[in-house]
């Protein structure tokens, strides 16, 4: 039998998850949001909860049934959904997994210093995805079975123009092309400016896609991975196309990206014309500074900081969380998250503590 950990039953309702984007009123509720759950954190609350429980396994889209009856469980309005098989192969570093809830094959990173893309000959002789072939197996069920109070954030495998450019020649590699190979550089953004607007033109097709969440690092502690001005020439562009297609759809368009953006924030609201900033950590701006600087003129999601669900006890977590609503949920453009993602070394508890507590706000 399957039981809970919430105090507070919560029905999806992807129409008001998209006002609160909006910033059209406060909602009647907190909105929960999230770049992802680690796989291993998923997997252990069907197990805890008994989430599966009536799915048959061996149907072969029990994997897309086990994401509707998980987010429904954890009260979320959507399933995130993009196209498959846009592998871009890269190099990474392997290490095992010291996390509470141990990832099996390791912990990888991504190599720094040389990528497989270095020069003219690498860049001709690499294996570029065709975007045209993506499969669509996943946004076909959904557009056919999710159920109608919840809806696909577009979201997941695009739009990592910064991330994509740094990962195929590498941070250290990029650094000294951005002096002298500039055209390479440049030849690499337009492939994945090109690559990704197929990838969205083609994700748009989907009435069920009410939300595009674009998702791109550019940054660190103290400021941008590559200056402001290059980051104005490679890779805003990429994202200014994927908010321009957006907003012609009539989707909002947010915006995941880590690190202190402050140098580039006006460019990614005023130029870009993003619809939120996702991704926030304590020791560069707090989800409450970011909503009284930017709260009105775009939503802020997520904000509980990653290291402090890590390290906090459930009294901590469910008193940031009702102060963080109190300051942020106010005319909306708030949905309540993690800093970042649900890591599986954040405590399990510790997470569902800060669900709950979202749920009992002003109920």
């Amino acid at each position: 039998m399957s039981t809970t950990p919430f105090t507070v039953p919560v029905a999806p309702d992807w129409e008001a998850l998209v006002r609160c984007i909006r910033r059209q009123g406060t909602p009647l509720r907190v909105h929960h949001i999230e770049l992802f759950l680690d796989a291993e954190v998923q997997e252990a609350i069907c197990q805890r909860f008994g989430v599966t429980e009536g799915l048959d396994p061996t149907d072969p889209y029990f994997d897309l049934k086990r994401q509707v009856a998980l987010q429904r469980f954890l009260g979320y309005d959507y399933v995130r959904c993009s196209v498959e098989k846009l592998d871009m192969p890269l190099h990474r570093s392997l290490i095992s997994d010291t996390a509470g809830l141990q990832r099996a094959a390791g912990r990888s990173y991504m190599e720094e210093h040389r990528g497989p893309i270095t020069n003219w000959a690498e860049f001709e002789a690499y294996p570029w995805p065709d975007p045209r072939q993506a499969t669509t197996r996943a946004l076909d069920w959904y557009e056919a079975n999710l159920p109608d109070e919840m809806c696909v954030i577009a979201s997941g495998g695009f739009a990592h123009f910064a991330e994509y450019v740094t990962w195929l020649m590498g941070y250290e590699s990029l650094c000294y092309a951005l002096y002298d190979q500039r055209d390479l550089v440049t030849a690499i953004s337009q492939r994945l400016i090109e690559m990704y607007r197929i990838v969205l033109s083609r994700i748009l097709q989907y009435d069920r896609v009410k939300v595009v969440w674009g998702s791109d690092d550019m940054g660190f502690k103290t400021g941008t991975l590559i200056s402001p001005k290059d980051l104005r020439e490679f890779v805003l562009p990429g994202h200014k196309l994927m908010a321009e297609m957006s907003h012609a759809a009539g989707r909002p368009y947010l915006l995941h990206a880590c690190g202190n953006l402050t140098t580039i924030m006006p460019d990614l609201i005023e130029d870009v014309q993003i619809d939120a900033r996702h991704s926030f950590e304590d020791t560069i701006e707090t989800v409450v500074q970011a909503k009284e600087r930017y709260g009105d003129r775009i939503a802020l999601l997520g904000g509980i900081d990653v290291d402090f669900l890590c390290r906090g006890d459930e009294t901590a977590i469910r008193r940031r969380v009702r102060e963080t609503l109190h300051r942020c949920l106010p005319g909306g453009g708030y949905c309540l998250g993690s800093g970042n993602s649900v890591a599986n070394y954040i405590p399990l508890d510790n997470y569902l503590a800060m669900v709950d507590e979202g749920r009992r706000y002003a109920s």
